[in-house]
């Protein structure tokens, strides 16, 4: 016996040595890896974007345990403002087009696969600069339920918080538009 696969066998082969996979994420790497999932599954969330040319559009897209998972598009000049994310961590990953981050790191330029962690209470500002639509994905651990805005500043480098609550929009239903010609009737939005 010259391995562990002859001493073993297959490990392939004998699944009750492996451990179980976890039916719902639970680390950092496990919430990252839920973005790129669900990124990868374009089927899964391209039919159900939406524009809206007053405000972001947002739709849950799956909750578990601790978390949940929001799309969001972005027309030309949408953003939203300096804020922080009260309790909850993030992995934000940009499916569609381009979106900028703002933060007391600089301005980074956010594209399509690449991801961001955002630890809590971190101020940040996403907006989309460019002249096309964006979409992106959010996992947010635990849920959002505080989403603290910070007055703006030149640099959203030093803020001073006030807190706001977050409360999920109604879900939008109209056909998803070709990205060059946007829905123009506006979704429900939070109060």
């Amino acid at each position: 016996m010259n391995s562990d696969v002859e001493i073993a066998g297959d490990l392939l082969a004998i699944q009750h040595l492996l451990p179980p996979t976890p039916e719902h994420p639970s680390t950092v790497a496990g919430f990252a890896g839920l973005a790129r999932e669900i990124a990868a599954d374009r089927a899964g969330w391209a039919a159900l974007v939406r524009y809206d040319p007053v405000t972001r559009w947002y739709h849950r897209l799956r909750t578990g345990p601790g978390y949940e998972v929001w799309l969001l598009s972005w027309l030309p000049g949408q953003g939203t403002g300096p804020h922080d994310h009260g309790d909850s961590s993030s992995v934000l990953t940009v499916l569609a087009g381009e979106l900028t981050e703002r933060s007391a790191a600089g301005e980074r330029r956010l594209t399509p696969g690449g991801e961001r962690l955002v630890t809590p209470g971190r101020p940040h500002e996403i907006s989309n600069n460019t002249l096309d639509p964006a979409v992106s994905l959010h996992v947010y651990f635990p849920g959002l339920t505080r989403m603290p805005m910070h007055p703006t500043t030149d640099h959203t480098t030093q803020h001073t918080a006030h807190s706001t609550t977050h409360r999920a929009p109604a879900r939008a239903t109209a056909p998803l538009p070709a990205p060059a010609a946007p829905l123009m009737t506006p979704s429900p939005t939070a109060d």
